[in-house]
């Protein structure tokens, strides 16, 4: 229970209690803070003039709630979201988002206002983001055009630069996509929507949108295949085209290591335990040579393959690590 007199202390918990619910009625407030529906008036005008939208609620109760403003007023944050916060941030420059440089300057910013105790906690969490994949970040600006068009259903139309990088062709109508989902996947943002002029479901890298204005007109949303934007973008990215997620190939080997051995490697294939010395390992692939070469970093021998198509792609590699062998050492 918060004494009378510690007003400010009384503030920061009002605050925080109309930052958690909704709608407060008045009574249920003053019971919470140990103190009288007066009081409790006269603490939510105290808010009013350090910025924060507190609107009084009509009712057999009466009650408050506090309202997004045109400015953006005071935060407060408890210890674990200060700490949370100040990890995102430092990851916002991997996100593959054009943010990093105003990341690092709300993270000082949070960092000044944070107490000592906090501050020492948030200075121990260091973290370095490692970017993966390549470094072409996303104008936060194309974010938001696409955001806003997939919130109010409105067909987007667009300008899509080639995956050469050269600039559109001038004369080249832009896209026409109803917009369903921004996905990211890899550190980078991936628009899924239904191409309305190729009467399909794509996927559009965003840092190569130019959105065009006015957008369309609004549209009946329709379901993804599969029901998961997400799951739809990685079965795209493997080249299944039906929305299920299979590999274009996939093959089967037996190996002469122990499961154990293996299934820390083998991201999204299937390990079969065969014995102390051997497994089964089911791999996927755009190509059938694709998966050999992804065998052949287990170094150790293969003791059977399946289907006949992948043993021809052994015998592929073979001949060009052959060939490669016989090559003299560069000087």
């Amino acid at each position: 229970m918060i004494e009378k007199n510690g007003t400010s202390s009384r503030l920061l918990t009002l605050l925080s209690l109309l930052q958690a619910r909704r709608d407060w009625p008045g009574a249920a407030l003053a019971d919470r803070l140990g103190v009288t529906s007066r009081t409790v008036r006269r603490d939510v005008d105290r808010l009013r003039e350090l910025g924060y939208p507190v609107r009084a609620v009509k009712g057999p109760d009466g009650g408050y709630r506090l309202d997004a403003g045109a400015q953006l007023p005071p935060l407060l944050f408890d210890d674990d979201q200060a700490v949370a916060l100040a990890v995102a941030l430092q990851l916002a420059a991997a996100s593959g988002v054009d943010v990093g440089e105003a990341a690092a300057r709300a993270l000082t910013t949070v960092r000044q206002v944070l107490p000592a105790r906090l501050r020492h906690r948030v200075d121990a969490v260091r973290v370095t983001p490692v970017r993966t994949g390549p470094t072409t970040d996303v104008d936060p600006a194309v974010l938001v055009a696409l955001t806003a068009a997939i919130r109010a259903r409105e067909v987007l139309r667009f300008d899509h630069t080639p995956a050469s990088g050269a600039a559109p062709e001038p004369f080249v109508p832009p896209r026409r996509v109803e917009p369903h989902h921004l996905v990211t996947r890899g550190g980078r943002w991936y628009l899924v929507g239904w191409d309305l002029d190729r009467g399909d479901w794509r996927t559009f890298r965003a840092d190569r949108i130019t959105p065009r204005t006015p957008t369309g007109p609004r549209f009946t949303l329709r379901e993804v295949p599969g029901g998961d934007p997400a799951a739809f973008l990685s079965a795209t990215a493997r080249g299944s085209t039906d929305g299920t997620g299979r590999w274009p190939c996939t093959g089967v080997v037996e190996l002469g290591l122990p499961a154990a051995r293996v299934a820390p490697f083998a991201h999204d294939g299937v390990v079969e335990d065969l014995g102390p010395q051997r497994c089964r390992l089911t791999l996927g692939s755009w190509s059938w040579v694709g998966i050999a070469a992804a065998v052949a970093r287990y170094d150790t021998e293969v003791l059977a393959v399946g289907p006949p198509a992948l043993a021809e792609a052994f015998g592929t590699l073979a001949g060009r690590f052959a060939a490669a062998a016989r090559t003299a050492p560069p000087t």
